[in-house]
């Protein structure tokens, strides 16, 4: 447990970023989920529109440092790609 007052304030903020930090994590999960969901049924469009979502939640997240920026990059390269691939 904390015990100086500077202690105790790292604590409080330590609370708020992570709070901040599970919520965009959990949003850029969901954004990918529904993106990968669209691929899997098919539907171009759908993934389209839910890819123009999806990549700003990940490059932010990236910067953020949630995630790698490789990781992030990485994986809008292929989710493009399968999208890419539905059009043919």
């Amino acid at each position: 447990m904390a015990n100086t007052s500077s202690a105790k304030k790292a604590a409080r903020k330590i609370a708020r970023r992570t709070e901040i930090n599970k919520a965009r994590r959990s949003r850029m999960r969901t954004t990918l989920r529904t993106v990968e969901e669209a691929i899997a049924s098919g539907d171009r469009n759908k993934a389209l529109e839910a890819m123009k979502q999806a990549e700003p939640q990940l490059m932010k997240a990236a910067q953020s440092g949630q995630v790698h920026h490789n990781m992030a990059s990485r994986k809008i390269s292929r989710l493009t790609r399968s999208i890419a691939k539905l059009g043919k």
